[in-house]
């Protein structure tokens, strides 16, 4: 399949204000430029990624044996939901879904798990983007350690484009760590059984706007085009094509520098 490559706009002069990259976050940015992101709405590119969630929980043992080696639900077929595949050298090796949720469409895992915490903030006027079905081929990795920050860039890019003041996730115990230290997230809730996987999970919460200077000082990768993140979400006029693939700001940061 051909790959239709969409240049972003010029502000990626703007991507790298503040404190020079560490060693860690070059070496994201060189992943990042090796990369491309892919939202998959149809046919074989979600068949793809259903696969890919199969193979990465089997292999952490968070889900039972399946003959249809394929992870899907009803909250993949909701009207506010993105589904995204990350590829790197044209191969997918890691994927994402995103809920954007408002009161008029409470849809997520974050409301299937934990409503009673989550609808009231809604009610209160409150937006999220939820970020769930994190997977990535185990085999690569162990090869990438970097490619987690790759994938959730999209999750910081969705609040950012949305202007939704919080991100939620839903975080087995064992992550919560992770969640905490990356986005500076508090557990708001006590672990609880989700459908389908054999741990518990428990929600989480950020204030993306609030800490969104912080992401990019610590995290510079984590910054994005207007462009791009219009790319990503924006739904299509009538007419217009959705881009098959989308690259990266970061992929032009040398040339805009």
């Amino acid at each position: 399949m051909a790959i239709r490559q969409l240049k972003l706009s010029a502000d990626t002069r703007q991507l790298r204000s503040g404190p020079a990259s560490s060693g860690f976050s070059d070496k994201v940015f060189e992943l990042l430029n090796r990369s491309e992101y892919r939202r998959c709405d149809r046919g074989e590119d979600l068949e793809d990624i259903y696969r890919l969630r199969y193979k990465a929980y089997r292999f952490n043992d968070m889900v039972p044996d399946a003959d249809t080696h394929i992870i899907s639900d009803a909250l993949d077929e909701t009207p506010n939901v993105y589904r995204f595949g990350v590829y790197v050298d044209q191969n997918l090796i890691s994927t994402m879904r995103i809920h954007h949720v408002t009161l008029e469409t409470p849809f997520s895992p974050s409301v299937q798990a934990f409503g009673d915490i989550v609808m009231p903030m809604l009610e209160a006027g409150d937006t999220f983007v939820c970020m769930s079905r994190l997977a990535s081929d185990p085999e690569w990795t162990r090869i990438y350690p970097q490619l987690v920050y790759v994938t959730l860039r999209l999750a910081g890019m969705a609040c950012e484009y949305f202007n939704a003041p919080y991100g939620l996730s839903t975080v087995r115990e064992d992550h919560a760590g992770f969640y905490k230290r990356v986005y500076y997230s508090q557990q708001i809730s006590e672990a609880r059984a989700y459908p389908g996987v054999f741990n518990k999970v428990m929600l989480f919460r950020t204030n993306a706007l609030a800490n969104r200077d912080r992401f990019y000082t610590r995290f510079p990768f984590f910054r994005s085009t207007q462009w791009e993140r219009r790319l990503l979400f924006a739904p299509m006029a009538e007419g217009e094509l959705q881009p098959l693939t989308i690259l990266p700001s970061a992929r032009y940061l040398g040339d805009a520098s």
